[in-house]
This record gives structure tokens, C-alpha cells and sequence, in this order.
């Protein structure tokens, strides 16, 4: 593996040129320029399927960090993503984030020294950013893992979770997350899991017609449903059976029975944000252990670990050296 020494360049998505960077831009040989704006390289512009979670990630930035719950919930998540091995080890290796959102694994990797670049498709870069400045160990870009701005194989580790389900094609994305993997390196990943449970429920319905409007009314929305629902979701939480069926009938995340060390302004605002992403996104794809370990075999990769956990399937495996 690569130390970290120096971050992978920044390369034109378009011509695979290194780019020159000035005060305010990015600049490709081709006359592609791409915009710097507060400290944070855009290689993305207008609007696009990722504009929701843009929306809910810059309301709810520090809903899921754990410095602001108090409880380790993502650092316990990130930590059974990526194994033992490679926990003990991360610090110094460059690590590639995709799909960053407003940083709470961002928070746990730099905790855990590593050389971080985050990129996401949406504005939540700038809550990210926010967050975590840019600086000697951190670095943030609005960026598509479908078009990244580096130069493949450049990173010792690249890990991406709870995004892929939301991308439009997640095979295709399961490559370019591979692409850039060192030889040697580690990717880490998970997926929604094949269920039938979500289609019990009167959440799809919503979907239908939230995930059409724009940000701003689905947050409001979001948030008269969670006003309405959590306090009869909070009434039957120890009642098994009851719970269930409420569950089912309510489109309302709540995680009183999962997380029951959260507080209760921890407990809306998750309900919030998690109600919020289920309903307004535009890919919900699933995909079952055995087909993500397919394609991770398909591509060659080696050393592969994966589990039901988490969201759904959580995975990593070794890019040969």
C-alpha cells in the first residue's frame, strides 16, 4: 500500500488530464473548468437525483455524528464494516469516502488518522465541509463516483456506505468504487438487502409522490408525518406484537426499540432524517450476499467478506497487489 505522503491529483473526468489548480479553480488543458467554492472543488453542476439528500444533510448535519449523541453508533458500524485487520490499522492509509453525506463516518476516519478525501454528489458536501474543514488530513469535492476526478488505482482504502442502493445503476458503481483501488488496497461497501418487508408496509406509497416534490416541501411534510406518528410509534414500543403492525401501517422511521440510548431529541430528529431519506429517493435498489459477492468476484477482487448486517449486506474485499 501507498503511504501518505501526498493526495492522489485531481484529474479533468472528462479527459483524464491532472488538473492546475488556482485560488478559485480547477483547470484542464481542454478548457474544462471546475469551480472551487468555499474550499470545495465542484465537479458537478445543477440539479440532480441527489438533491433531497443534499437537502436533509444540510438540516440534519450533526443528527448522526457521535460527538453529538454521545453514543457510538457509527463508530460501531464503520468498525464492523471494515474488520478488525484493517481498524487497527487504518491510520496514515489514504482513504477515498464516497457518498460522505454530512460526515459521520468523515468524523470517525479522521479520528482514526487516516488521509481522507470525501466527495459527494449533492450539497451536503458543504455541511461535510462545515463540519471537518479541509486541512493536512482532509479534503472534500462535489464529485460523481461515476465520473471521479483521480487517476484509478489511487487510494489504500475506498469505502462507501449506505449509498450504492441509491445510485442509479449499482453494478456500474460497485466498478468505479473498485477502479480506484490500490493494488492491495481494501473496499468496503454495503447494500440494502432483497426484502419483501418493505413492500408490507404503506411507506412505498409515500414514495410515490414524495420523491417527486421538491427538497424543501418533502422536509416539511417529512416532519408533520413524524410529529403525527412517533408519539404512537414511542406508545407501543414495548409492546411486540402492537409494534409491529404500527410499523407497517406508519411511513415513519423510528428507532425507540433499536437505539433506545438515544435521546429523545436524538430519537425525532433520526426519525426525521431516516423518514426523510426512505421516502424522497430516486433509487431504492436491493441486492442479496450472493450477488454482491458475484460482482465483487467478477471483478477480481480477492478476500471476500460478506455478511447480512447494518442496512442490509455490508462487504469488503482485497484488490490483488
Amino acid at each position: 500500500m501507498m503511504a501518505a505522503t501526498a493526495w492522489p491529483a485531481w484529474q479533468c473526468p472528462e479527459h483524464q488530464d491532472l488538473l492546475e489548480e488556482t485560488p478559485t479553480a480547477l483547470l484542464c488543458s481542454h478548457s474544462h473548468k471546475f469551480p472551487i467554492i468555499n474550499g470545495v472543488p465542484r465537479f458537478v453542476s445543477g440539479s440532480n437525483y441527489a438533491d433531497h439528500f443534499g437537502a436533509q444533510w444540510n438540516r440534519f448535519r450533526r443528527t448522526q455524528l457521535d460527538s453529538h449523541t454521545g453514543v457510538p453508533i457509527t463508530r460501531e458500524r464503520l468498525r464492523r464494516c471494515l474488520g478488525e485487520d484493517l481498524w487497527k490499522t487504518l491510520s496514515g492509509k489514504v482513504v477515498l469516502e464516497c457518498g460522505c453525506g454530512a460526515g459521520r463516518f468523515t468524523e470517525v476516519l479522521l479520528d482514526l488518522g487516516a488521509q481522507v478525501t470525501s466527495i459527494d454528489l449533492s450539497s451536503a458536501v458543504d455541511a461535510n465541509a462545515d463540519q471537518f474543514p479541509p486541512g493536512a488530513t482532509h479534503r472534500i469535492a462535489q464529485a460523481d463516483i461515476g465520473k471521479l476526478p483521480f487517476q484509478a488505482r489511487s487510494f489504500d482504502v475506498v469505502i462507501c456506505l449506505g449509498v450504492i442502493q441509491h445510485t442509479p445503476n449499482p453494478e456500474f458503481t460497485i466498478q468505479k468504487l473498485y477502479d480506484q483501488v490500490a493494488p492491495g488496497g481494501i473496499l468496503v461497501i454495503d447494500h440494502y438487502a432483497l426484502t419483501l418487508s418493505w413492500y408490507t408496509k404503506t411507506a412505498p406509497l409515500f414514495r410515490i409522490f414524495m420523491k417527486r416534490m421538491k427538497p424543501e416541501p418533502a422536509l416539511r411534510f417529512t416532519e408533520f408525518l413524524v410529529d403525527t406518528c412517533l408519539p404512537v410509534q414511542k406508545a407501543v414500543r414495548n409492546v411486540p406484537g402492537v409494534r409491529s403492525v404500527v410499523h407497517r401501517l406508519l411511513p415513519v422511521m423510528s428507532y425507540y426499540s433499536m437505539y433506545p440510548q438515544l435521546s429523545e431529541r436524538d430519537q425525532r430528529e433520526w426519525a426525521l432524517l431516516d423518514t426523510h431519506d426512505s421516502l424522497t429517493d430516486e433509487f431504492k435498489h436491493s441486492r442479496n450476499k450472493q450477488k454482491i459477492t458475484e460482482i465483487l468476484s467478477s471483478l477480481g477482487a480477492r478476500d471476500i467478506c460478506c455478511e447480512y448486517g447494518g442496512i442490509g449486506v455490508e462487504a469488503r474485499a482485497r484488490k490483488p497487489a
